[in-house]
């Protein structure tokens, strides 16, 4: 059993420490202020060829593990990017992992090769509004005719819509009635027209760079060739998906988590009051080392899931554990953030306050953690199923 890294691992590390240097405190607090999406950023990136980390190498990726990948997204966050840095490039990472294990030859080379590149972004279109996480209630409908799908439907808290080209899009080929199980749902790929899909940002609490929005398909026409394996069978190709969405989230909060620690500790140890650092309080020390333990725990159960996952291994447990370790550990570690630099931390110039609107997110998505609980209660402790 190993836990340092490799040395490749902390090239990859170090690499993307370099990177994003230029990309400083400032540059995130603008960013949080103005909105906008850092495009310079992404395309950084994309230029220094990790957009494709875990893309397979015949079509310009890196062809690297979810391990490294996680690192990678980890890196970001905790150079105080936060979820803001991470989200702009978190879907290139496992959204086309669907593409990869079941597109045909001619669609990996016709779809992967930009998307690396940073030429296209890619939304992904799953979350409706009425049916939340039951994902095999989707009502958006997609109709063959001919050569064509026409789609009409709604999607809802859909990343990145304002700036994509390019649509992952789950939607209903068989109406829900003839259908068994998990089939009658089929996943595309296809250019976002705008002609026919209207895209509505909502404005939220955190993260003001990378949009979400409402998303409302009319007459979207897909080609035949932008579905993905078989008609009705995508429900089956997203969760492939699942298990390195929850990993790289996972990580992304353990890193942005130890972002605030960072902070909180060298403020604890510069601000004097009473002729002495705040630091040597027991009542500043104590939260802030419990929140380096529950980073650290997170961070050892991301590890676990994602070498599980690279070796072809079951870990959706693991997986969803990390993703509810690692959320709880970033909040706490931002709020105690806060409140180790008292009424300063409610001053957006010490970026702390960021954090913590930004820590909501991998509390809330992709999955709630009540949900996670469920599912470990289910799948692990052999309880009955609850929802």
């Amino acid at each position: 059993m190993h836990f340092g890294l490799n040395e490749e691992q902390r090239q990859i590390r170090s690499a993307i420490e370099n990177l994003c240097q230029p990309f400083d405190d400032e540059y995130w607090f603008a960013k949080d202020r103005d909105g906008g999406f850092p495009f310079e950023f992404h395309q950084a990136l994309a230029q220094a060829g990790w957009l494709g980390i875990a893309m397979p190498q015949e079509y310009g990726g890196a062809g690297l593990g979810i391990t490294e990948a996680a690192l990678m997204m980890h890196t970001i966050a905790a150079t105080g990017a936060g979820l803001s840095g991470a989200s702009a490039v978190h879907m290139n990472i496992f959204g086309l992992h669907p593409v990869v294990v079941f597109g045909t030859p001619e669609q990996r080379q016709r779809w992967l090769p930009p998307l690396i590149a940073g030429a296209d972004k890619a939304c992904f279109g799953v979350t409706e509004p009425n049916t939340g996480l039951n994902t095999l209630r989707l009502k958006t409908r997609a109709v063959r005719q001919g050569d064509h799908y026409v789609v009409s439907g709604q999607k809802v808290w859909i990343s990145t819509a304002q700036v994509a080209n390019k649509m992952l899009l789950l939607a209903r080929t068989t109406p829900i009635e003839e259908c068994k199980g998990s089939e009658g749902l089929s996943l595309f790929y296809t250019d976002l027209d705008r002609n026919t899909v209207q895209v509505h940002e909502i404005e939220k609490m955190g993260r003001k760079c990378v949009d979400s929005n409402q998303v409302f398909i009319d007459g979207l026409r897909i080609p035949v060739e932008d579905r993905i394996g078989e008609e009705g069978k995508g429900f089956s190709y997203i969760l492939h998906g699942l298990n390195p969405e929850r990993i790289l989230i996972a990580a992304e909060a353990v890193g942005l988590g130890q972002a605030a620690l960072g902070r909180a500790a060298n403020y604890a140890k510069e601000r004097e009051v009473f002729d002495r650092p705040i630091g040597m309080n027991q009542g500043i020390q104590h939260p802030l080392a419990r929140s380096w333990v529950e980073l650290e725990s997170a961070h050892l159960m991301v590890q676990k899931a994602a070498w599980l996952y690279d070796q072809g291994q079951t870990c959706g447990a693991e997986a969803n554990g990390a993703k509810f370790l690692a959320a709880e550990a970033c909040y706490g570690a931002c709020e105690n953030a806060i409140l180790t630099h008292g009424g300063m931390g409610y001053a957006k110039e010490y970026h702390v306050e960021r954090y913590l609107r930004e820590a909501w997110i991998p509390r809330l998505a992709p999955v709630s953690p009540q949900l996670i609980l469920s599912f470990i209660a289910e799948k692990v402790l052999g309880l009955p199923k609850s929802y």
